[in-house]
C-alpha cells in the first residue's frame, strides 16, 4: 500500500511530485533543497545554512512520516560545488553519527532555485 506524506512543516512540493512516499515500510523521501518552509524560499546563503536547512526540512518529514533519523539507510546529495562538500559533510553528520546509512554524493551542473545542496533520502522500518 501507498501513502502520501504531506506535512507543512517541510517545503511544498513545487512540481508535481509529493514530499515523500511510504510503501511497504519503506520511506522515499523526494529531494530537499534549503526552503524555509514557512517563507516559502531560501533564506540561507551559505552551504552550512542551507544543509542546515535541508536536513531541517528532512526531520520533519521523516517525524510526519512516524520515522527517524535512525531509520535512514540511504542518502543521496546533490551539490552545485563540490567543493562545498567538507562543510555539508559537517552538517551531514550531525545527524548520523553511528550506525551511518549508504551515501552518495554527486556534484550537479545547478539544482533548483539556485540552491547549493540537494539531499534525497530513503528510510525503513
Amino acid at each position: 500500500m501507498k501513502r502520501i506524506i504531506n506535512t507543512p512543516n517541510a517545503p511544498a512540493a513545487i512540481g508535481p511530485y509529493s514530499q515523500a512516499i511510504e510503501a511497504n515500510g519503506t520511506l522515499y523521501i523526494s529531494g530537499q533543497i534549503p526552503i524555509n518552509p514557512s517563507v516559502g524560499k531560501i533564506e540561507a546563503e551559505d552551504i552550512t545554512a542551507q544543509s542546515e536547512q535541508v536536513f531541517a526540512n528532512i526531520a520533519a518529514i521523516l517525524t510526519e512520516a512516524g520515522y527517524d533519523f535512525k531509520d535512514v539507510v540511504k542518502s543521496t546529495v546533490f551539490l552545485s560545488d563540490i567543493s562545498n562538500f567538507a562543510a555539508m559533510n559537517d552538517v551531514y553528520k550531525k545527524y548520523y553519527q553511528t550506525e551511518c546509512p549508504a551515501r552518495s554524493a554527486y556534484a550537479v551542473k545547478a539544482l533548483p532555485l539556485g540552491a547549493l545542496v540537494e539531499i534525497e533520502t530513503i528510510a525503513v522500518k
